[in-house]
């Protein structure tokens, strides 16, 4: 009897062994293949519908801006992501037009830290139409600025499952930006006037296309301003971010939706862009399609990011500061 008990006990330790055995490895293959991490089927479905011609563009106050916002309001309700104010629209007017910006929350997990703010953001509208090419005029903005739409679409998710930011972040899709930077001056104004504790502005602008000719993969507009650049590459452990001399030529830094921020809160407000002059010829044209785009680069790009932005939300103290 005790020698089928020591051989039933033999049994059963090797079968949970093998069980842990098992267990670690499916452990493992998932951390292999990238919790969710950003597909490029991802970027993919969101590009494919904000830069659709059923959208037409997505001009301010016009019906597909309003489509594009009742998507990214699915998006960030699928993902948990909470609306900032009392919905995720913040209105503003523009000359007799209501129009808007989404803002999606995700509170920190730290009860000192949860009250600093990170916000990532890019805008959501686009001109709507341009001059006819082969009887299209729909100027679909893809690269302008679906993708970097998409970045922060799809960053929302990443954060929303990893629930480990101890700083709050904000997930901002921007109305306006085609009419003056009209949605982030009016969110900027709003949040200073709450008197947010903000961090840093990270915003993503045309990155649906690779830099031609260069060892990083992305550049930063107003490179020179803060530390930005080179805390993102201590963050990310490689070279992602670099410097755009046109960037700095074409005062890039004051032309899109970070600037109303750093001039509210005079913080560390930066656009990463992959958009370098020579690389794509569609800047508010009707060819700017998701045919143009390289949803492999852009998954990769987004997916490169999140341990910067993990480091961001997580750090002691602002490592990220102005020069």
């Amino acid at each position: 009897m005790q020698k089928n008990i020591f051989i039933i006990l033999i049994a059963i330790l090797f079968m949970s062994c093998n069980q842990t055995t098992t267990a670690q490895s499916q452990v493992k293959t998932t951390e292999d293949g990238g919790l969710g991490k950003t597909k490029v089927s991802d970027v993919a479905d969101i590009m494919n519908f904000l830069a659709s011609d059923e959208l037409g563009g997505r001009d301010t106050g016009s019906e597909g801006l309003e489509k594009a916002a009742q998507f990214i309001e699915g998006e960030f309700k699928k993902y948990g992501i909470a609306p900032y104010f009392d919905t995720y629209r913040n209105a503003f007017d523009v000359k007799g037009t209501a129009t808007y910006n989404m803002v999606g929350y995700l509170k920190g997990t730290d009860a000192t830290l949860s009250n600093e703010f990170i916000i990532l953001g890019a805008h959501f509208d686009h001109i709507g139409t341009g001059k006819e090419v082969n009887g299209d005029t729909i100027a679909n903005g893809a690269n302008d600025n679906a993708a970097g739409s998409s970045a922060v679409i799809s960053l929302a998710k990443q954060f929303a499952q990893l629930k480990n930011n101890k700083r709050s972040i904000l997930f901002v899709l921007f109305g306006a930006e085609e009419r003056g930077l009209l949605g982030s001056a009016h969110l900027a104004e709003v949040l200073k006037e709450k008197n947010i504790n903000l961090y840093t502005m990270v915003n993503f602008e045309m990155i649906g296309v690779p830099l031609n000719d260069k060892s990083y993969k992305a550049y930063i507009t107003g490179f020179e301003m803060s530390n930005m650049a080179q805390k993102i590459n201590d963050y990310a452990g490689s070279e992602l971010i670099g410097y755009l001399a046109k960037a700095k030529e074409f005062q890039l830094f004051r032309r899109s939706d970070n600037y109303p921020f750093y001039e509210q809160f005079k913080v560390p407000c930066q656009t990463i862009s992959t958009f370098d002059f020579t690389n794509y010829d569609y800047y508010h044209h009707v060819d700017d399609e998701v045919s143009e785009m390289n949803f492999e680069f852009m998954a990769e790009l987004i997916n490169n990011c999140v341990p910067v932005i993990e480091k961001m939300a997580n750090t002691t103290d602002k490592e990220i500061k102005l020069n």
